[in-house]
């Protein structure tokens, strides 16, 4: 089995929730790999910690779905996409990092987006529009 394999098996058969975890289980199974190795594959098979645990993200198409971007007052966004898009549009939401975003909350075709302080609601809404419309 290559260490790719190895990789996405445990991900699939445990939650992992820890990279030294991941390391220790790699070398019961006879891949004995540092800490930089194991990242470097994690990136490559599109692994990412979601929720707590390591699990494979798809990558989102070249083209988003179509959405709709509500503002729930005070400090709540809410987008309605696509079945099987709320995830995928999380992480990206979550890897840039937007000001005022404390975190979100994907579910299959919605995303709730956690807004602080509650001024900030509008800026974080164009924002979020300016990012995930195409061009």
């Amino acid at each position: 089995m290559t260490l790719d394999e190895a990789i996405l098996r445990l991900v699939e058969e445990r939650e992992i929730t820890d990279q030294s975890v991941f390391l220790d289980l790699l070398q019961r199974t006879g891949h004995a790999v540092t800490q930089p190795t194991l990242s470097r594959h994690v990136k490559k098979l599109g692994i990412q910690k979601v929720t707590g645990r390591y699990q494979r993200v798809e990558p989102l198409p070249e083209e988003l779905p179509v959405f709709t971007l509500t503002q729930v007052p005070p400090n709540l966004i809410t987008i309605r996409t696509r079945p099987g898009y709320a995830q995928p549009l999380a992480v990206k939401l979550d890897q840039q990092k937007i000001p005022g975003v404390v975190g979100t909350l994907a579910g299959d075709d919605t995303v709730f987006i956690a807004i602080t302080p509650p001024t900030q609601i509008k800026a974080v809404a164009e924002a979020v529009q300016h990012l995930l419309s195409p061009g």
